[in-house]
């Protein structure tokens, strides 16, 4: 019988790294993740409601608004790999395509993207309650 050559010695620095990458981040890392990423893509009024303790759906809500259809699908776009680059699978995204309203899963936190006419019209924000202050903003 021969003995099966071993490939590799694992460390705690391997196996650390092995279990970074298979943890999903946590709901406030990924909340930070996603406001990120859309205040790169230069999103307006951004917006995070906390839904714990109000839904099951998702610990978090993020509201954002682009200038046109082009820029909503962009962010939603940018976000999307984010997002499977963090290990997110099955990201869902609906509306991208048109751009007026976008719809991201991310798990424990959800995100809408809208044009400012389309956001005025649906007021999220006062369908869920108040919005959290972010970090530098006035409430």
């Amino acid at each position: 019988m021969r003995a099966i050559p071993r490939v590799g010695r694992q460390t705690k620095e391997t196996l650390a790294i092995v279990q970074d990458i298979s943890a999903p981040p946590s709901s406030e890392s990924l909340k930070e993740t996603v406001t990120v990423s859309l205040e790169d893509d230069k999103a307006q009024k951004v917006v995070v409601i906390d839904l714990k303790g109000k839904t099951a759906i998702a610990d978090y809500m993020v509201v954002a608004s682009g200038n046109s259809q082009r820029q909503v699908s962009t962010m939603a776009e940018h976000l999307r790999k984010k997002l499977k680059s963090l290990g997110i699978k099955n990201v869902a995204v609906e509306g991208m395509s048109q751009g007026d309203w976008v719809l991201i899963d991310g798990g424990d936190v959800i995100v809408h993207l809208f044009r400012p006419e389309i956001r005025e019209f649906y007021e999220l924000e006062k369908l869920w309650g108040d919005p959290m202050p972010r970090p530098g903003q006035v409430a």
